[in-house]
C-alpha cells in the first residue's frame, strides 16, 4: 500500500463511519489541524499518535507505519488548484500575497514566516449575518543572513 492508497483508506473509513476529523484528532492526542494533514498525507505522525490513529481506525501495522513516514508535502496535484476551497487560499495570495510581504517587512524586516515553525487554528466565529471562517496562521519569522 502507498501512502496516497492510505489516505484514500481513511477517508473511506471516515464517510463510512460518519467520523470527524475532531474525533480523529481526539484519539491522537494532537491538534485537528496538524492531525488532518497528518491523516491527508502531508505531515508525519509520531509513533505514539500513529499508534492511537490506527487503533481507532483499525489500521494494521504497516499502515500504522506509513503514518509515521516523513511525506513529500504540498502534493496538489496541479499548479493551480481546482477545487473552489483550495482555490480561494491561492487567490488570496495572488491578491494579497504582496501585501503581506510588505506588512511583515515593514514591521520585521528581510525574512521569511516559517510553515516548520508554525501553528494553525481554524475554527467558526457566529456572526448573525452568516458564520465566518477564522484562520489564524502563526509562523516564526526567519531573517535572512548577512555576510
Amino acid at each position: 500500500m502507498t501512502r496516497a492508497e492510505l489516505t484514500e483508506k481513511i477517508l473511506q473509513i471516515r464517510l463510512d463511519r460518519d467520523l470527524t476529523w475532531k474525533w480523529i484528532a481526539e484519539k491522537a492526542g494532537l491538534s485537528k489541524e496538524f492531525t488532518t494533514a497528518a491523516v491527508l498525507g502531508q505531515m508525519a505522525l509520531p509513533a505514539e499518535a500513529a499508534h492511537n490513529v490506527g487503533d481507532a481506525l483499525d489500521l494494521n501495522d504497516h499502515e500504522v507505519k506509513l503514518l509515521q513516514q516523513i511525506p513529500s508535502r504540498g502534493s496538489l496535484g496541479q499548479a493551480v488548484p481546482t477545487d473552489p476551497l483550495i482555490y480561494r487560499f491561492y487567490e488570496l495570495v495572488q491578491v494579497y500575497g504582496t501585501t503581506f510581504k510588505a506588512l511583515i517587512e515593514e514591521e520585521f524586516g528581510d525574512g521569511i514566516m516559517s510553515a516548520i515553525d508554525f501553528d494553525m487554528d481554524i475554527s467558526r466565529q457566529p456572526d448573525p449575518a452568516g458564520d465566518r471562517v477564522s484562520i489564524t496562521l502563526s509562523g516564526k519569522f526567519l531573517k535572512y543572513r548577512q555576510y
